[in-house]
């Protein structure tokens, strides 16, 4: 059924066969060629018609999967589900806030009034509504059960990487999108949004699970017993349980789209051979009932054989064409457009390109299995980007010259070289009008494209472009004050090393210790142009404060000079070097 797009491979490249495509190999599935399946909706958001169709997917219903099992759907980015157990109701996921939890439970509350006695988590991802739980009256010593990486993960999101993380979300998810008009959010995909906005202000609070397994585990959960299997999706702590006096299994597998491989915020790899292992054994369990993290709940064992195996082979494919073009030399751009999903997968979306697109799984697989570098001799060792860019205008004939293809490249439908040349413009300077040129073609792309993914990222940057949205801020880490009152002393002090700039720290060796009110003490030992964590040992100067004035610092609200006029810092030992070794890291409260 699935087939690729003939391949000339006789064309010879320093010295070696190089495999190469006709120009009418490039897919218009990313994106259409034209606007023909382009509408616009009432509300004025402008779409690919079959990201629209996601909506209704997609649409907020309660449903009743069978007898004691409900699930919500529409409610948030993820579903929540409640089972009937013999000692209670079990709740599995809680969403993105207190308040989407909080609407779950409204719902419960119109079929059942048994109160809740324990939740599972199928991952790190939807495990902030908890507090709701509570607040129905559950008792703080409520069973919490997930998988061991769980709370890990969620310490990683907002650590190091926070900020990327962080830029990630936003630019996935629609977080800064008008509601109407042309760059109005039509939907994120697997959700209608990243979080309700009739749920703000936001409460998000991770109660951390008292019950942990790993790869497999037998366990009972108010009186029903439960099959639990490690199954990594995308996140390497997802579970499916398996309820067999049921028929019901509850899953992070199978989603209302295909499967995200690539997911453009910047996530690990994920890999598709360990995906669909989780799936066959998920189809081996012929449930009666699947219930996922995401999406309309399914019935009817033949039913979800047949549409979960054709979801399945779809990632399968995915994997093994990625494999077989590499191994014949591809380089990853060509990789992503020298094969396609066939036309049969816009026919269910669960194999629909409506949230990313397999151009992207097919490149993010080569990466994940062989590592950034593809083969292109250009890449081994290229220019600067601003200084490539320039010396590609320069070679065009100038900048006029370039400007001139690429508004005739966009005229003709010709967006994927239209958004080439003004990349090279935007990058080479910083021109309003070259930056408004770059908007446009990411704007015909989002119009374009039926991934609510590509739409939303597209929109984001072109805002950013076009002077809509001001996003510099998420380009530096910025610490927040209640998180690190609300952390480890050490998590925030470790964190540092992350934003040492080395020009500063050339020659440095010191360590350097900070002791809290609270007697805690911890360190980092600035040697090599490295800040590497200590328990702050024998250290050469020690900085002693509150938490809450080193708090105040992180967060630029008071400078360390003024802290240690006033006395609210005291550096003991090398003063000197300690000022000279905190102004090495690029936080503006320790520079000034």
């Amino acid at each position: 059924m699935f087939s690729s797009l003939a391949v000339a491979e006789n064309r010879t490249l320093v010295g070696r066969p190089q495999p190469t495509m006709p120009a009418m190999a490039i897919s218009d599935r990313s994106f259409a060629a034209d606007s023909s399946a382009t509408v616009t909706l009432p509300g004025g958001q402008i779409a690919h018609r079959d990201h629209v169709a996601q909506s209704e997917v997609i649409h907020r219903e309660f449903y009743e999967v069978t007898t004691g099992v409900w699930c919500l759907v529409g409610n948030g980015l993820s579903n929540q589900t409640f089972i009937d157990a013999p000692e209670g109701i079990i709740a599995i996921d809680t969403g993105e806030s207190t308040e989407e939890m909080r609407e779950a439970i409204a719902e419960l509350r119109g079929v059942t009034d048994r109160p809740i006695v324990a939740v599972l988590y199928t991952h790190f991802h939807y495990v902030c509504g908890t507090e709701a739980v509570f607040e129905s009256g559950a008792p703080r010593t409520m069973p919490i059960w997930a998988h061991e990486k769980v709370a890990g993960n969620r310490s990683r999101a907002a650590s190091e990487i926070a900020p990327a993380y962080g830029r990630g979300l936003l630019e996935q998810f629609a977080m800064v999108l008008p509601a109407d008009g042309p760059d109005g959010v039509v939907n994120v995909g697997l959700g209608h949004f990243y979080r309700n906005p009739a749920h703000a202000p936001f409460t998000s609070v991770f109660v951390p699970p008292t019950h942990t397994f790993g790869e497999r585990a037998s366990i009972e959960v108010a009186g029903l017993p439960i099959e639990v299997t490690h199954a990594p999706s995308d996140a390497d702590d997802s579970v499916t349980y398996w309820f067999p006096s049921l028929g019901v299994a509850v899953n992070n597998l199978v989603w209302p789209v295909l499967f995200n491989v690539f997911a453009i915020r910047g996530e690990e790899y994920r890999d598709p051979q360990v995906l669909v292992a989780g799936i066959d054994h998920l189809l081996s369990l012929g449930a009666e009932h699947l219930v996922a993290t995401h999406g309309p709940p399914m019935s009817g064992r033949d039913h979800i054989a047949e549409r979960v195996t054709r979801y399945r082979d779809s990632i399968q494919f995915l994997w093994d064409q990625a494999v077989r073009l590499t191994n014949r030399g591809l380089l990853s751009a060509d990789l992503g457009l020298a094969v396609q999903l066939p036309p049969e997968c816009d026919d269910d979306n669960l194999t629909a390109e409506r949230y990313g697109v397999a151009e992207h799984h097919f490149r993010q697989i080569r990466s994940g299995l062989f590592g950034w570098f593809d083969g292109d001799e250009s890449q081994l060792f290229p220019l600067p980007t601003a200084e490539r860019s320039a010396r590609l205008i320069a070679g065009f004939g100038g900048a006029d010259v370039v400007r001139q293809q690429a508004d005739e490249a966009l005229v003709a439908d010709d967006v994927r070289w239209a958004t080439e040349l003004a990349t090279w413009l935007v990058r080479a300077g910083d021109d309003a009008d070259d930056r408004r040129r770059l908007a446009t073609c990411l704007r015909t792309i989002a119009h374009r494209t039926p991934a609510a993914n590509i739409r939303i990222w597209c929109l984001t940057r072109a805002l950013f472009l076009d002077g809509s949205l001001d996003l510099s801020r998420l380009y530096r880490h910025r610490f927040s004050r209640a998180q690190v009152l609300g952390s480890p002393p050490d998590r925030s002090v470790h964190i540092l090393r992350v934003l040492l700039d080395p020009e500063f720290a050339h020659g440095i060796n010191l360590r350097l210790a900070w002791r809290f009110a609270d007697g805690i003490v911890t360190g980092l030992h600035l040697r090599n142009s490295i800040a590497c964590p200590t328990h702050g040992a024998d250290a050469q100067a020690t900085v002693v404060c509150s938490i809450e004035t080193w708090a105040e610092v992180l967060t630029g609200r008071l400078a360390l000079s003024g802290a240690l006029a006033d006395g609210s810092v005291v550096i003991e030992g090398d003063a000197t070097a300690a000022v000279r070794a905190l102004g090495a890291f690029d936080v503006d409260g320790l520079r000034a």
